[in-house]
């Protein structure tokens, strides 16, 4: 009798809770909740958040929530301060530096075993100039989310207004003249805008034949010849001929949209910026174009292609860190990445996105979107400061000094390279 009641009470109790939606699954079924840190505002920061609802869609068993942040230091510096209290979050959008540092130290964790258990995932499929740059001791610590490079965007109803065909730009003692005939003109401020940004700077060196450190990593080469005279170049053209302007300062990224502003109402005829500008531009204005070589060196062009990277804190649960691969697998699928490239410029990091119908036909309707993917024909491997940051700085402070100060740029690069030079002897 005493089973029977038990039996009656224990249906009862189901049924009940069938007719209130209940289920013990539903426990099991609460999604693991992750937060992803990135930089980007602007379209590009709705771009994200377009991929972040869509992937909550399609995965109710994970729930992404982003956080914005000024730009890539600001993400970084909020991801550093939740490491130190024990409460990162879950994925995090960082440059290369900061990502290979953190796998140096263990901080981010290894994703090769999600890779490896992923059926989707080809590690041959990722662009091994992104793969490798964080791949530790056989270990993959970040997945290349997209690739970036600078290029010249410029007014070609100006350039055809003044007769100056685009090939001007295929040398920066090319783009100087062009600069100069456009900034005479009554409604052009300047003939062309450098970006406040240490990577296009470095371009200009490099495609002169700079590099930052010897051969064998043991000396600072900021005062060789490609980089005194390449500075110098700018700074002149900058305060003296006042044919070049430059946007500085300001919140998050307010310098770089001032200064695609500055060209798109015509106050400038043209400026160096990001492959992924491409999404905030009107190309029935602008084109784009590889970055200059130097007449000088050989006119070969060696700008710098590189990828911003995910991670995943090291120490959280193997739960989190699972979840936290599944939203950057999504990102970087060969369907989303070639989506990403559509929308924002940014390039792929799949080489199957190029396969994909519809990016093929948009290749072929956009001809500036094949601009960046000709540029990384001739790239340059981005820098990875030693030391953690301090020559970086030096070269940003000897940037400042230079093109907003007006210090000539031999005695601007001598301190920056003494400096630079007293960090590396420290870390050897």
């Amino acid at each position: 009798m005493l089973k029977k009641i038990l039996r009656t009470t224990l249906m009862s109790l189901l049924i009940l809770a069938a007719a209130a939606g209940l289920s013990f699954q539903s426990v099991d079924a609460e999604p693991v909740e992750i937060d992803f840190y990135y930089g980007l505002g602007g379209y590009l920061g709705e771009v994200v958040e377009e991929f972040i609802e869509e992937f909550n869609e399609e995965n109710p068993d994970v729930e992404v929530e982003g956080h914005t942040f000024g730009d890539y230091d600001e993400a970084l510096q909020a991801f550093q301060s939740g490491v130190a209290a024990g409460d990162p979050p879950e994925a995090v959008m960082l440059d290369p530096t900061p990502a290979v540092e953190f796998a140096d130290r263990e901080i981010t964790a290894s994703l090769s075993d999600f890779i490896d258990e992923d059926e989707d995932a080809d590690r041959d499929d990722y662009v091994e100039a992104f793969t490798e740059m964080t791949k530790i001791d056989g270990e993959q610590h970040a997945i290349p989310m997209f690739g970036t490079t600078q290029l010249l965007y410029y007014r070609h109803d100006l350039f055809e207004e003044e007769g100056i065909s685009p090939d001007k730009l295929e040398t920066w003692e090319g783009l100087g003249e062009a600069a100069a005939q456009l900034a005479a003109r009554e409604d052009v401020e300047y003939g062309w805008m450098p970006m406040w940004d240490r990577i296009n700077l470095m371009d200009v060196v490099y495609s002169r034949g700079g590099e930052v450190l010897s051969d064998d990593g043991t000396e600072v080469r900021l005062t060789d010849e490609a980089w005194v005279e390449s500075w110098e170049a700018l700074r002149q053209w900058i305060h003296e001929d006042e044919i070049l302007g430059l946007n500085h300062g300001g919140v998050g990224w307010e310098y770089w949209y001032d200064t695609i502003d500055d060209v798109l109402e015509g106050r400038a005829a043209g400026y160096t910026g990001s492959s992924g500008d491409q999404g905030d531009l009107d190309f029935d204005k602008v084109s784009a174009a590889v970055q200059p070589g130097w007449e000088a060196h050989d006119g070969e062009p060696a700008p710098i292609a590189e990828a911003k990277y995910g991670v995943v804190p090291a120490r959280i649960s193997e739960e989190k860190q699972e979840a936290a691969y599944e939203w950057l697998a999504f990102f970087t699928s060969p369907e989303k990445t070639a989506e990403w490239n559509m929308k924002t410029g940014y390039l792929a990091v799949r080489h199957s996105a190029q396969e994909d119908p519809e990016f093929q036909e948009f290749l072929e309707d956009n001809p500036q979107a094949e601009v960046p993917l000709q540029q990384l024909e001739v790239a340059s491997p981005i820098f990875i400061d030693p030391t953690g940051g301090e020559i970086n700085q030096a070269i940003d402070d000897a940037i400042d000094a230079i093109l907003i100060e007006n210090v000539p740029a031999e005695e601007a690069l001598q301190s920056a390279e003494s400096r630079a030079q007293r960090a590396l002897d420290v870390v050897q």
